[in-house]
């Protein structure tokens, strides 16, 4: 179980490096110095909650054969999305 959870620690930590979240998180701290505290908060519960869907949904999942293909294209459809998005708000 150790093993699980350091993997599990490692990979989420470095998938968040400089994903929008961190940076969302950046923008909001930077701009109300006072509320650093506030903002940590919220965004570490909104971290837990988010992971919390990924949990429970992943549990569900996982009880449908063959699903990890899926999955994989799924996400990957997912992440072109939110990167085209993304894009096109910057160029606004």
């Amino acid at each position: 179980m150790l093993a699980i959870f350091l993997r599990t620690y490692a990979m989420i930590f470095l998938a968040e490096l400089g994903d929008k979240t961190q940076l969302a998180t950046l923008a909001a701290a930077s701009e109300r110095p006072g509320a650093k505290l506030w903002v940590f908060i919220g965004a570490a519960l909104a971290l837990v909650t988010t992971s919390l869907l990924a949990v429970l949904c992943g549990d569900l999942i996982s009880r449908i054969p063959n699903a990890e293909k899926a999955i994989k294209i799924v996400s990957g459809m997912v992440f072109l999305v939110f990167g085209v998005v993304s894009i096109a708000e910057a160029v606004k």
